[in-house]
């Protein structure tokens, strides 16, 4: 990567100079410490920026969408401190946030947000970036530029194993469900809508908030994303995952509903070719592996 080998670069010359001057005099050491910090600082100056500090990658994320990311107490697994709060966040978008920042050569502040307040944040140059689970919708992207996928997320649903709808086996044999989903998803707004009958109770507010009210008898059914839906398994062993196989008889949804990815401020095509930079190297089977981990080490697992 351009930016990773740059700052490398950068280093070497930096250690090399600090290897000539031993023996030499203290006022050339003090000279060459200060020159190595000038080279660091325009270094981290001719970083791809949105919030103003080219020295930290600076990224909003509600951390209460598990496996995507959550809050927790302390730092445990590489969790990072959540801006103006003692507590630390993490989960898969958190372990994307630390790869992109690393080739950055930035520091990572995780800014905790309500969902709605996301694209707001990236609009107004508070944070650089949203990595949030965000699906590539073209709503969203008329007021955020996007990089391409980080996730690729089917639909799925979820209901109790005990329910009537436990064997369903496509989107009408959910006929009549009550459901509900996530305010602000493409699992609300699109999705509900087109079970038959569908009884559509008001959006949950976060994801937690979505799978008590399924939990509770609220409801019959959510939809949801895979990766949510599997970390819910974990926390609710009485739930079952409906998946209808993507054709005909599942939910239709469009390339941009499941293709997820970071959005930041329009016209920032540095941070955005920078970030691209890093997704090509990455495969599908990377993505998996990651959210694998964050699956299994997220608090519902506990």
């Amino acid at each position: 990567m351009k930016l990773k080998k740059t700052l490398a670069l950068g280093l070497v010359a930096a250690m090399a100079a600090s290897f000539t001057a031993c023996g030499s005099s203290a006022s050339s050491t003090a000279a060459e410490s200060t020159a190595s910090g000038e080279a660091a600082a325009e270094a981290a100056t001719d970083a791809p920026d949105g919030d103003g500090n080219p020295t930290t990658l600076t990224v909003a994320m509600e951390c209460a969408y598990a496996p995507y990311n959550w809050t927790q107490s302390d730092d445990s697994n590489g969790a990072v401190a959540i801006r103006g709060a003692s507590d630390y966040a993490y989960g898969y978008d958190v372990m994307m946030a630390k790869k992109i920042a690393d080739a950055l050569g930035q520091n990572v502040q995780i800014v905790k947000l309500d969902w709605d307040s996301l694209i707001p944040a990236v609009m107004s140059g508070d944070v650089d970036c949203v990595i949030a689970g965000q699906s590539i919708t073209a709503e969203r992207a008329a007021q955020v530029d996007f990089s391409d996928p980080y996730y690729y997320a089917s639909i799925i649903t979820l209901t109790k194993k005990d329910s009537q709808y436990a064997s369903a086996a496509s989107v009408a044999d959910l006929s009549g469900a009550t459901a509900t989903s996530q305010l602000g998803t493409i699992w609300y707004d699109n999705c509900l809508s087109q079970i038959p009958d569908a009884n559509i109770l008001p959006a949950q507010e976060t994801a937690p908030s979505m799978l008590v009210a399924l939990n509770s008898g609220a409801c019959d059914i959510v939809v949801t994303d895979r990766p949510t839906g599997q970390a819910a398994l974990v926390a609710y062993p009485d739930f079952t995952l409906l998946d209808f196989g993507g054709g005909d008889n599942d939910f239709q949804v469009s390339d941009e509903d499941i293709n997820i990815g970071i959005s930041m401020k329009k016209g920032n095509t540095a941070l955005k070719d920078a970030i691209n930079e890093v997704l090509a190297t990455m495969t599908a089977d990377d993505y998996n592996t990651m959210m694998d981990e964050a699956i299994s080490v997220q608090p519902l697992s506990e």
